[in-house]
């Protein structure tokens, strides 16, 4: 089975509701399983508490600071893994790191390479900015679509 035919089975489960695929040929196994979304449980308070007393002023200017961090993390764009495999940070163990956290990248630059059967594919960035945060330790197993580097855009 070759790396075309497995993302096809890939798009597939993504596009379906089935839950995992195990496909068996003279080259080997494949299993793929969709990634299960984690259950949120919200829950309401059991009771609510009134005061008549104004609230207090450090409380008040600490609040307006609050928001400011998200809206940062709003204009960061994602690189993901467009496969499943084990993650890398280098070509070779002896070789330099492709990507840090401050590495400007753009379109067609390598930032990370990940095995998928004993086959080592070369990530690269499809955008252009600035590495702010890597997602995934070296060595690391992956799945399709996971969030791998964290960039602002150029």
């Amino acid at each position: 089975m070759d790396l075309k035919q497995i993302h096809e089975l890939i798009k597939i489960v993504n596009k379906s509701n089935i839950g995992e695929i195990s496909i068996e040929d003279k080259d080997g196994k494949v299993t793929i399983k969709q990634k299960e979304e984690p259950a949120i449980t919200v829950a309401a308070p059991q009771h609510q508490v009134y005061t008549t007393a104004p609230a207090p002023a450090p409380a008040a200017t600490s609040a307006p600071a609050a928001p400011a961090a998200p809206a940062k993390a709003d204009n960061l764009i994602t690189i993901k893994s467009p496969m499943i495999g084990t993650f890398y940070r280098r070509p070779s163990p002896d070789k330099p790191i492709f990507a840090e956290i401050g590495t400007e990248v753009a379109p067609g630059k390598v930032v990370c390479i990940i095995e998928a059967m004993k086959l080592f594919n070369e990530i690269e960035s499809e955008i252009s900015g600035t590495i702010v945060k890597i997602l995934v330790d070296d060595a690391s197993p992956v799945e399709y679509d996971q969030p791998l580097f964290l960039v602002e855009p150029a």
